[in-house]
């Protein structure tokens, strides 16, 4: 028995049968109408029989009207359950937990897939050449802010029916309950914008209304950007008194984790170079948070190795098992499996980032189709593949949303 290995209770009930979560990723797998399908069903079996007590899913969208892309998934009111249903089952297939990513992209929503886009405040996003990818966002109304609290609790509600174990409420990488964290762009004088308790709001009061409508025993998460590594933005200190505030309104865990679309932290590149080779790319400041935080943290952000896991606890893995699915189960038994991670030789950061995520994608796609994780080719050319499907789903997606 390892520390890797005990359980873990949290204040909900629920247990995680060990100390070894797969983070979310971006699948971008749905099938026509934004469902997961087989693909997704086929996956989470894998990922389940590698042995991690925790498997969060890609984020999940609120609002059709606002998608990060175009194959991302899709919960609302009316949307079916069946599909769902066979998802978390899939998940929870040998014994571990399934918790669904619920998220809002707010302004980082392509301009090829919606002409408006929402924010605290009216500030585009800032990436160099790539910023005329994203329109310039208008800031939301009070009603506006009122009905994505009640989608967040909306969607956790419906995949607590459909068998999901918990919800993690995504709160990083610059989506819209991180904007309204962040200083740089919620610039609003009401009482969502100014000191950080209002810039805090809309994300408590979003897991508080999830905390009601899903009720006892259901595990709510929330993932956390530990700092947004941009000058003047949302900060270490801000994310230790934010930790401190989800306590209070009924938060099971906080996941950390860094930078957005504007910062490449999220892609091992934060700004202030604190990283462990490139592994565990957080864990400094997460060191910090938990000196003062009530509640158990999740560290994310390139953890490849079993010896970093046991370092880090508790320990989040998400590329790494797309790499290979069943180092979970390698480390549990002692085994010092590690995943290698791609590499590329593209100068660029922006596109070398880019090109490794879709060298993920595509990893995760061959996994859903019960192939091999290993693909013949490079990232460079994973990111062609990937905007080629890209492509197509963008089709599908807009078909779908036209009627609403």
């Amino acid at each position: 028995m390892t520390l890797l290995s005990e359980p873990l209770r949290l204040r909900s009930g629920a247990v995680l049968p060990n100390r070894i979560a797969k983070a979310a990723m971006e699948e971008l797998l749905a099938e026509p109408g934004q469902l997961p399908g087989d693909a997704l069903a086929t996956l989470y079996r894998r990922l389940a029989a590698g042995g991690a007590g925790l498997l969060i899913t890609g984020h999940v969208m609120i609002d059709r009207r606002a998608v990060a892309q175009p194959g991302d998934v899709v919960l609302e009111q009316d949307t079916p359950l069946a599909p769902f249903r066979d998802w978390a089952a899939a998940g929870q297939s040998a014994g571990g937990q399934v918790w669904m990513q619920i998220n809002h992209p707010g302004r980082v929503v392509p301009k090829d897939l919606a002409r408006t886009t929402w924010a605290p405040s009216a500030v585009p996003i800032e990436i160099g050449g790539l910023s005329g990818m994203y329109p310039t966002p208008r800031a939301m109304t009070a009603l506006e802010i009122d009905e994505t609290v009640e989608r967040f609790a909306v969607t956790a509600r419906r995949a607590r029916e459909a068998g999901f174990d918990g919800v993690e409420i995504h709160a990083a990488h610059g989506y819209l309950l991180s904007q309204f964290l962040s200083p740089l762009v919620n610039r609003r004088d009401d009482r969502w914008g100014g000191s950080l308790p209002h810039r805090a709001r809309l994300l408590l009061d979003v897991v508080a209304a999830v905390r009601e409508r899903a009720g006892a025993g259901f595990a709510v998460a929330v993932k956390l950007n530990s700092a947004d590594f941009q000058r003047g933005g949302f900060d270490s200190d801000d994310a230790r008194d934010v930790i401190k505030m989800l306590a209070d309104v009924g938060a099971d865990l906080v996941e950390l984790s860094g930078g957005s679309v504007e910062s490449l932290a999220t892609a091992g590149f934060p700004a202030d170079g604190r990283t462990l080779a490139r592994e565990a790319y957080f864990l400094a400041l997460a060191e910090q948070l938990l000196a003062t935080s009530p509640l158990p943290l999740m560290l994310t952000g390139g953890i490849r190795r079993r010896a970093v896991a046991q370092q880090v606890i508790d320990s989040g893995v998400a590329t790494a098992l797309a790499i290979d699915p069943a180092l979970p189960g390698q480390w549990l038994a002692g085994r010092d499996a590690r995943a290698e991670p791609p590499r590329t030789r593209l100068r660029n950061k922006t596109l070398a980032a880019a090109a490794v995520q879709a060298l993920t994608s595509r990893r995760l796609a061959r996994l859903g189709r019960g192939k091999s994780s290993r693909p013949p080719y490079s990232p460079a050319v994973a990111l062609v593949l990937e905007r080629l499907v890209r492509g197509r789903r963008r089709r599908g997606y807009l078909e779908w949303r036209r009627p609403a």
